[in-house]
């Protein structure tokens, strides 16, 4: 099929042409003003930028001269810029930018060229003072100015652009030093002594505090198309950040750090950025992440970041390689019209052994050098709306396909199985060896111990104990629910089998890597029935610390009470339960005559029903053995508010009725036992000790009395929750 020919008469084509004509002669004529003209054009530039500097950011800017050289490239030299009261900020010598005509005609600013040598940028800090001051007050005008006017898909893209347009197709950079001081004393330094772009092609050398380390920040950069691929890395050794060692007391440093910027694209409202993100052998030393270092081999994400008008994802299309490993974030930040919070891991099934490798080395103590067969799944859920927390979502699964432990690492998990020795930690130190097994006369069989203590125990602490497989998820969601409302931790979800695991495999260090590490053997010793739940509750029975310096049941019974475990009242049940939490204090819960403060009466009460209602003891309209509970004489005496002195003989239950403890450490004296300190020589220094007592047990009475509201509180969820 063939169009017909349209036929323009060639009049039309004159008049075209005419208009043409007459538009180009006014855009060359325009142009040649602005051309005869630029020099003053500039001039007025120049002065109203250093005017806008001095009066929105309190910028003193001076140029010591600035012209054309070419068609669009403006010459600078002797730039100094010094904020209002503060020390200068930056200096350049020599300056050249080209600017790209045709997007400037649509406002936007484009860099084609630089040209920088001798130029510098000196962030300095006095106290509490830097002279980056200004930016700082500048953000929260604008914020201030821009309130619910946020749109963050707009800001992205805005924010990438100013990124991408101030990067030239071209570029010549020499000795231009960026150096970072503290009190007048040089801390940081980075001098650039070339850095060059040639048609898209990025190469810099960077020396690093005079010659301690050079740096190289290479690859290929074209911003016209957003596209970024950068490597940064050393010469001859890592990559170490100085300053967080300086500010954090953290180490961090790599072999190579790889960024690549593959696409960004705005569409249907949307702000879509594609890129990916990659090191080797990444080394980490920070006391809250673990206590040695720990290194990530190989690291690399690839991920598609998606904003929206009120919010920010990193889409679950976006995957995540640890070595071998591979898992799927989503992370999503809903800004109005109230925060909401989204997160969600999935790992498909893979070798159990590929995820264990995955780990960071270094990461875990008991686990390192496992050998698995089998495969795992993983999957975790989390929704938090800030406007209604207690309906926070929270789910975490790790399934096992024909999963199969093939040899131990550091630490054979069913050691516990057999008798062991127990080493329990104060402060960081070791306080005595006792051994979990017959050996040791204070060992109570789980047979042995009283239903009373048992009952009550698992009533407080875990009442799901023998159906939960070492997780509580709505115990886990309600802590969320309620940390986030207080804005500060206050509950944790631990079950008795993440507290017998922190115990026994664990150090005391309190780290990310700890708590990673905890979860991962509960669920080794739960779902491969390592160790029976009976034996479970033996252990944690007899390595309990309930006291200063008392461990487990059998010795707590007879510290306080002078009988053995079989023997314990509801009451005595009871009263040890509720010392778990915290037992350092159990001594301040006694009146001076043994029994137990007045308080402590409605917890007994509150248990006590939980317990009947469940059939663990008959119901008792009296207290459930609170007035029975009453302290052994033999340490009654140390809570006499009259007591003036302290002598070691009369800390010894010798000539008494009452049995004595038997210790594995005969080194701690009652004196120790009870406050966990030695004796003072000197009668003065003991009294100021008794006072010191005296002002510390109201305080602690009165956050005891705060922490037992909390805790019914927290008992009764667990009773609706199953937990």
């Amino acid at each position: 099929m063939h169009l017909p020919k349209i036929k323009v008469p060639k009049k039309y084509i004159k008049i075209g042409a005419w208009i043409l004509g007459v538009f180009l002669t006014l855009f060359i004529a325009v142009a040649a003003v602005a051309y005869s003209k630029r020099a003053a054009l500039l001039k007025t530039m120049v002065a109203k930028a250093i005017t806008k500097a001095d009066k929105s950011y309190g910028l003193q800017v001076k140029i010591g001269s600035a012209g054309f050289n070419g068609l669009s490239t403006v010459h600078m030299t002797n730039i100094s810029v010094v904020p209002k009261d503060r020390d200068t900020l930056s200096t350049i010598e020599d300056l050249s930018i080209g600017i790209k005509l045709f997007p400037l005609l649509f406002g936007d600013v484009k860099l084609s060229d630089m040209t920088l040598h001798n130029g510098s940028i000196t962030v300095v800090s006095r106290d509490s003072l830097t002279n980056l001051d200004f930016i700082l007050k500048r953000k929260k005008k604008d914020s201030t100015e821009n309130k619910g006017k946020l749109d963050l898909a707009d800001l992205a893209e805005n924010l990438l652009n100013q990124v991408l347009y101030k990067i030239p197709d071209n570029m010549q950079m020499s000795n231009f030093l960026l150096q970072y001081k503290d009190n007048d004393t040089t801390k940081l330094n980075f001098l650039t002594t070339t850095a060059t772009i040639v048609d898209g092609d990025l190469k810099s050398t960077i020396m690093v505090n005079d010659h301690e380390a050079t740096w190289h920040v290479n690859g290929t950069v074209n911003p016209s198309k957003r596209h970024i691929d950068v490597l940064f890395f050393a010469d001859n050794r890592q990559v170490e950040l100085p300053y967080l060692n300086l500010k954090l007391n953290a180490k961090l440093s790599f072999d190579t750090v790889r960024t690549v910027l593959k696409e960004a694209d705005y569409s249907g409202g949307q702000f879509k950025v594609q890129g990916s993100w990659s090191v080797k052998n990444l080394l980490i030393n920070h006391a809250k992440i673990a206590a040695n270092d720990v290194v990530v081999p190989n690291a690399k994400i690839d991920a598609n970041l998606i904003f929206g008008k009120n919010y920010a994802a990193l889409d679950s299309s976006s995957t995540v390689y640890l070595n071998q490993a591979s898992f799927h974030p989503y992370l999503k930040y809903t800004l109005s019209p109230h925060k909401i919070y989204e997160v969600q891991l999935h790992a498909p099934e893979q070798e159990a052994q590929a995820i264990l490798n995955g780990f960071p080395k270094g990461l875990f103590e008991s686990l390192e050098g496992l050998k698995v067969k089998g495969k795992v799944k993983y999957d975790l859920n989390f929704y938090l709306d800030s406007k209604l927390p207690d309906s926070v979502q929270f789910s975490s699964g790790l399934t096992g396909n024909q999963f199969k432990i093939v040899s131990w690492g550091k630490t054979n998990l069913q050691k516990i199985n057999q008798p062991f020795v127990y080493t329990p930690y104060e402060y960081g130190k070791p306080m005595r060896n006792i051994i979990i097994g017959p050996s040791n006369p204070n060992y109570t069989p789980l047979s042995e111990v009283s239903n009373n203590f048992k009952n009550a125990l698992l009533t407080s602490e875990d009442p799901s104990f023998f159906s939960h497989k070492g997780f509580v998820m709505e115990s886990i969601r309600k802590s969320f629910a309620i940390n986030f409302k207080e804005k500060r931790f206050v509950r944790g979800g631990s079950t008795i089998s993440m507290q017998l695991v922190k115990n026994v495999f664990l150090s005391r260090n309190k780290t990310l890597a700890r708590k990673a590490e905890e979860i991962l053997i509960v669920w080794l010793i739960e779902n491969n029935h390592l160790i029976s739940k009976q034996r479970m509750l033996e252990v944690y029975f007899n390595i309990i610390e309930m006291g200063q310096n008392v461990y487990g049941i059998g010795e707590a019974s007879r510290y306080y009470f002078g009988k053995t475990p079989a023997n314990l009242t509801i009451g005595e049940g009871i009263f040890l339960a509720n010392i778990v939490p915290r037992p350092k204090i159990a001594m301040y819960k006694f009146r001076g005559d043994g029994g137990l403060k007045d308080y402590m009466y409605p917890y007994f009460r509150y248990m006590g029903n939980i317990m009947a209602k469940r059939g663990l003891t008959p119901r008792d309209t009296s207290g459930y053995g609170f007035y029975n509970v009453r302290l052994r004489e033999g340490l009654r005496r140390y809570l006499l508010p009259d007591s003036t002195t302290l002598d070691t003989s009369a800390y010894d239950d010798e000539g008494t009725d009452v049995p004595v403890i038997v210790m594995q450490d005969e080194s701690k004296n009652l004196f120790d036992r009870i406050f966990g300190g030695k004796k003072d020589k000197d009668t003065t220094n003991r009294s100021a000790s008794k006072t010191d007592t005296v002002t510390k047990t109201k305080k602690q009475l009165r956050q005891e009395r705060k922490e037992q509201r909390q805790r019914e509180k927290e008992l009764e969820e667990k009773q609706q929750s199953g937990q």
